[in-house]
């Protein structure tokens, strides 16, 4: 099913930079407290036996993974299935010997732009990926970033303790220009996170962010569905730490933010 992207004119004046507010913050993972319904529970149920009806392989996926699908989908069953259906021929193709190698995304590792480093006070592992260290590179091109891409999410999924099913991810801008630019790019990835591992970004920081990034945000800020707007987060340089910390324990906190957390390169986790 081709996706519809629907443009409102008041969610791209939103683009305009601003700082969320802690309030705004506090909006992320309402969800979470629907897990346990009857109604939740029992489309679950029924979705299983209408994917069970298209692909057999559908029994290898859990309940958790099934609900994701569902909540992504305002437990719409159609839809929710249609979008699971489409994740698992991806997968098959995109993937087929289940996960990506450092091989085949050496352009992409060699950059050093994505670490992972302990978790928030709920128990989300962290990551953080450093845009300005991001360039088009010429060897891999768009198809090498996309499985970089996937190597990263799988990471941090793997990561995650039992019944915990989200990540948080700190971007930072910092050095960030047009050189590092890249819309193709960001739009991959970003069909990537919301197509294919839905509900699981907790929340998202954008830090140290350059005015001349807002150009590429508005442009990008459209294509962003409206449950992943809310798990966004501009933060001022000068509250910083004092913003990670709402959220993340100082031994836990990466020490390039005054935290005394170490950065481990998403290849070496």
């Amino acid at each position: 099913m081709e996706k519809k992207i629907v443009v409102d004119e008041d969610q791209q004046k939103e683009c305009k930079f601003s700082i969320e507010t802690e309030k705004k913050a506090k909006n992320v993972d309402i969800q979470n407290d629907i897990g346990s319904s009857h109604e939740e529970h029992k489309r679950i149920l029924q979705m299983r036996d209408l994917l069970e009806t298209h692909d057999h392989t559908s029994k290898e996926y859990d309940d958790q993974t099934i609900r994701r699908f569902l909540r992504a989908r305002d437990l719409d069953i159609d839809k929710a299935s249609i979008m699971f259906l489409k994740y698992m021929n991806w997968r098959k193709t995109f993937t087929p010997n289940g996960s990506i190698s450092v091989t085949e995304i050496e352009n992409e590792i060699a950059q050093n732009k994505m670490f992972t480093q302990g978790s928030d006070k709920t128990g989300r592992p962290i990551a953080m990926v450093f845009g300005g260290r991001h360039f088009c590179n010429k060897k891999g091109g768009l198809e090498e970033f996309k499985r970089f891409v996937v190597f990263g999410l799988d990471k941090l999924c793997s990561r995650m303790h039992a019944g915990q099913e989200k990540f948080v991810v700190i971007g930072d801008l910092q050095g960030w220009g047009y050189s590092c630019s890249d819309i193709r790019g960001y739009l991959a990835a970003l069909s990537i996170l919301q197509d294919y591992y839905p509900e699981r970004l907790g929340k998202l920081y954008i830090v140290h962010v350059p005015y001349v990034f807002m150009a590429v945000w508005k442009m990008v800020y459209p294509f962003i569905d409206e449950k992943t707007k809310k798990k966004i987060v501009f933060v001022e340089n000068k509250q910083l730490k004092s913003t990670l910390l709402k959220d993340i324990d100082e031994n836990q906190l990466p020490e390039v933010y005054g935290g005394k957390m170490q950065l481990v390169p998403i290849q070496d986790n």
